[in-house]
């Protein structure tokens, strides 16, 4: 899997990448796709334009053999000397024909007189030669009489620039230039100057032309495409059927491909542009969405340091800015979890943490004075017990006894101060109500802490009972956050904390002990199991106690 460390990067890669392979894939199979179309173009419109200069070479030539013919022909006519003479005139008088020659075997003459002229009956096949001056082809016919004897030859020159003329005014599509070559490879004439050292294809080992020749062996007509992805040239050709020679059309690949190549370059800029405007498009639009991110990370950063400062800004309607809110409620959830733990710590119902929360005094340090009932547990003959136990049973055999607990005082309501080894220091605060059901509250929570223990006994085999002392009683503490401001917690402090610590003292196993101050404030006077009197530490006068609560009692 790829890494990215930017989220922009990410878009990039994954957004922009593919689009970019995209357009070149496209790219390419369109420049494949129009390139071919152009090159076949080109080829049927260089062959279709080339059998229409072929067929009009043709008609030319076809018409000088005619001319030959007619004259062979005259000499039999009985003004066949003076016909022949206007045949000359007119054969001479052809376009592109440079001259006549006029050959008699017996008198050995040109234009003799008629009266010495052989008769001439017909023409013998006209074959094609070529004069050492490479400007002009000739057409040879043999003059036979009517037995079939040669009597005489009529020879006639063409120029080549004239038949070279009626294939230039064609008006070729991007032509190099046109060539006319003979069956073996012999340029004839050609339209180009660079052409005038060369004598025949292939001479130069040139590919393309040694193909051609092949070509024109096996076709009369075609198209010979050259190497490379943008063909160097292209040749096209075709033979004629008057002579047996071919036109040839040159033509450079970047020339027939000239309107591709330009697009090609504007593809690649507008595709550049493209990029461009997509790339600003992601910057643009991805630089709030990036800056949003990277202030929640930073954000979060500060909180997991216990930092919360003030909530993100909310800047858009989209899921950015709802995250963004979710994410200020969730920090405000921590904040609010976090001063519930610092202040509380873990062991104060949620409900009434909050409900603290609300108090100003709750929230610094310091606090106030107000009557609250106070209770204190703790776990008799655990101290031989756990001399007989590891140090981890002993751990474990504590932490189920206080998580019974704690779920008890929650359920009533009740605020958990501190653990002291294997007792619990708790309290019950009126917060601005009466002080009776907050007893009456203490009082419940007291008898069912009795019956959790029994509970717990049950569900421990092997570990000898358990029981609880426990002793209630109600006071005017000092009730706020006590510490410092690096460490504090929410508790009470003060001498009713002792003598509630005293009266706990005085609790036998599985009994609920109370002061009179408690037993006044109950709601529904508690029934009371047994009432004594007794001096306790810390106290000059004697205090009155009462038993409301004994496991053994009501068993």
């Amino acid at each position: 899997m790829l890494a990215f460390k930017t989220l922009q990067r990410r878009l990039i890669v994954l957004l922009v990448a593919p689009l970019t392979l995209f357009l070149l894939g496209f790219g390419f199979y369109g420049y494949h796709f129009i390139q071919g179309l152009l090159l076949k173009e080109w080829g049927e419109t260089a062959t279709l334009r080339l059998e229409r200069a072929a067929h009009q070479m043709d008609m030319r030539l076809e018409g000088q053999k005619q001319w030959m013919a007619l004259f062979a022909r005259a000499g039999q006519d009985p003004r066949g000397q003076d016909l022949q003479r206007w045949l000359l005139q007119q054969m001479q008088a052809q376009p592109g024909v440079s001259r006549v020659s006029l050959t008699w075997q017996k008198t050995n003459i040109n234009h003799s007189s008629p009266e010495s002229q052989p008769r001439s009956a017909q023409l013998s096949p006209v074959d094609f030669f070529y004069p050492a001056d490479k400007k002009t082809v000739g057409l040879r016919g043999e003059l036979l009489d009517q037995g079939g004897q040669p009597v005489g030859r009529l020879e006639v020159f063409l120029n080549y620039d004239s038949l070279m003329q009626d294939i230039l005014k064609e008006g070729w599509l991007v032509a190099q230039m046109a060539c006319l070559v003979n069956r073996e490879g012999q340029y004839l004439a050609h339209s180009s100057a660079a052409m005038e050292a060369r004598h025949c294809l292939g001479e130069t080992q040139d590919p393309l032309e040694l193909a051609m020749l092949r070509a024109m062996k096996e076709k009369p007509y075609g198209t010979i495409m050259g190497a490379g992805y943008i063909p160097g040239h292209v040749i096209g050709y075709y033979q004629l059927q008057a002579a047996p020679w071919a036109i040839m059309l040159h033509a450079r690949g970047s020339q027939i491909l000239a309107p591709i190549l330009h697009f090609r370059f504007h593809y690649l800029a507008g595709g550049l542009l493209c990029l461009s405007v997509i790339l600003l498009l992601l910057h643009l639009g991805l630089k709030p969405v990036v800056l949003a991110i990277r202030q929640i990370a930073a954000k979060a950063a500060a909180v997991a340091q216990g930092q919360y400062g003030e909530p993100l800004k909310v800047s858009s309607r989209d899921e950015i800015g709802h995250l963004t809110s979710s994410f200020n409620d969730m920090v405000a959830g921590l904040q609010e979890r976090d001063l519930i733990s610092n202040t509380f710590g873990r062991y104060v119902d949620p409900e009434i943490a909050r409900e603290l929360l609300s108090r100003p005094e709750a929230v610094r340090l310091g606090g106030e004075k107000r009557e609250v009932v106070i209770l204190f547990a703790d776990i008799r003959g655990f101290t031989p017990l756990a001399a007989t136990l590891s140090p981890e049973a002993t751990i474990s055999l504590v932490n189920r006894h206080f998580a019974r607990m704690i779920e008890v005082i929650q359920r009533h309501r009740g605020i958990i101060v501190d653990f002291l080894g294997d007792a619990i220091l708790a309290f019950f605060d009126p917060l601005e109500g009466p002080l009776g059901p907050v007893a009456e509250r203490a009082l419940k929570c007291a008898a069912q802490m009795h019956g959790a223990m029994a509970s717990e006994n049950l569900a421990q085999p092997g570990y000898p009972p358990l029981h609880l002392g426990i002793g209630l009683h109600a006071g005017e503490v000092i009730v706020g956050n006590i510490g410092s401001e690096s460490r504090a917690k929410y508790g009470i402090i003060g001498a009713p904390v002792n003598l509630t610590h005293r009266i706990q003292g005085q609790a036998q196993a599985g009994e609920v002990v109370i002061s009179a101050e408690v037993y006044r404030q109950a709601e529904a006077r508690p029934p009371v199991l047994r009432s004594f009197q007794t001096h306790l530490k810390g106290i000059k006068d004697p205090v009155h106690l009462y038993v409301v609560h004994s496991q053994r009692e009501m068993a």
